[in-house]
């Protein structure tokens, strides 16, 4: 599969801010330090000790899969360029962590070599994850595989989104420890790339096969998403169980979406009947959002609250049903500061009009 080119890469942080602060562990660091002094001593760094090295480290050739130096497993189109690969900071980023991990816990060697350091880029490694955390006795994996090739090699949105995607986790969610980690582990993330590809077959009229994947990501991840519904880049699907977005629904850039959430319909109506999620909007765990209805760009849902009616642009709402109980402050969107601090407010609005309604009726107006 294809890395992502030149032409259609997007600036991210650099590689300072991008590297995960685990990366830049002793062993690596000593590593350098030894190539510096002695380059012959050197495995990691210099291309033709790479082989003795990962021999060691990766013993064995999980699943049987072909030895990428000589047979590619994928076909490379015309403008790929090996260059692309070494300019995607994301993908080092996951590579060193892989690299570093298994040298930590050798358990885990094989495992990491097959699903991220013998793949070339990572279309090729997301694709290998997916396949196999969701494939089962009549859906195989190397069938996955395929598919997921067939759409990321040539979409270059779908290879923008998987980054931004998984910065967005590495920079939101306190409990993602690395890139790596993101890539492997967290169900959110990979319920989020699979509906991308699910997307882009609906939109390509492989309706069934759309529909397919939609049933898989619902069985293995407790994520219900109609590949009809339209997401933006950035996204952050934090633990992820029990979110549904219906078909119609429109979910923005940038946007923070924790467990629970659902952006649903109010009865069988058809057409235009699902929320539309502004940019930079923060929806916190268990909101519940129905109808044609829109949520303002960096706006915040209180978790737990029902959403009947418009969102303003940068209020924050709490409550069933949902009222604005104040306005976002931040400069930066609530989806990126992941603040969910609106308890203490609504509970004081809640309080100041549970006391003037019980004036009301113990002393009401005599004429």
């Amino acid at each position: 599969m294809a890395c992502v080119s030149d032409e259609s890469w997007v600036p991210l942080p650099g590689p300072t801010k991008m590297l995960s602060q685990r990366s830049s562990s002793s062993s690596l660091r000593q590593d350098q330090e030894n190539a510096d002094e002695n380059p012959k001593q050197n495995n990691f760094f210099r291309p033709e000790s790479t082989a003795y090295r990962l021999e060691k480290v990766f013993p064995v050739y999980a699943l049987g899969l072909p030895n990428p130096a000589s047979e590619p497993a994928l076909p490379v189109p015309n403008n790929f360029s090996s260059a692309a690969a070494d300019a995607d900071p994301i993908w080092e980023a996951v590579r060193q962590e892989a690299k570093l991990v298994a040298e930590n816990e050798p358990i885990l060697s094989s495992f990491l070599y097959a699903s991220i350091l013998s793949h070339d880029c990572l279309e090729q490694a997301l694709g290998f994850v997916l396949a196999n955390r969701l494939q089962n006795p009549t859906l195989l994996a190397t069938q996955l595989m395929d598919i997921f090739h067939d759409v990321m090699i040539y979409d270059r949105d779908i290879q923008r989104s998987i980054r931004l995607d998984v910065q967005a986790f590495k920079d939101r969610d306190p409990a993602c420890l690395s890139y790596c980690s993101a890539l492997l582990y967290l169900k959110g993330y990979h319920s989020l790339q699979v509906h991308r590809v699910a997307h882009a077959l609906w939109n390509q009229g492989r309706k069934v096969l759309a529909l397919a994947l939609q049933s898989r990501i619902s069985e293995v991840f407790g994520v219900d998403i109609h590949p009809a519904a339209r997401i933006g880049e950035g996204i952050l699907l934090d633990h992820a169980t029990g979110v549904v977005i219906g078909e119609t629904a429109v979910v923005g850039n940038r946007v923070s979406l924790m467990h629970g959430v659902t952006l649903g319909g109010t009865g069988k109506e058809t057409g235009d009947r699902h929320p539309n999620v502004g940019d930079g909007a923060l929806i916190g765990a268990s909101v519940i959002v129905l109808g044609n209805i829109k949520i303002g760009h960096g706006a915040m849902v209180a978790a737990g609250s029902l959403v009947l009616k418009d969102v303003p642009p940068r209020s924050v709402v709490a409550g069933i049903p949902a009222k604005v109980i104040g306005f976002v402050d931040e400069q930066d969107h609530p989806s990126l500061t992941m603040k969910h601090d609106a308890t203490k407010g609504f509970f004081e609005s809640a309080a100041d009009n549970f006391r003037d309604a019980r004036s009301a009726v113990v002393s009401p107006d005599v004429h």
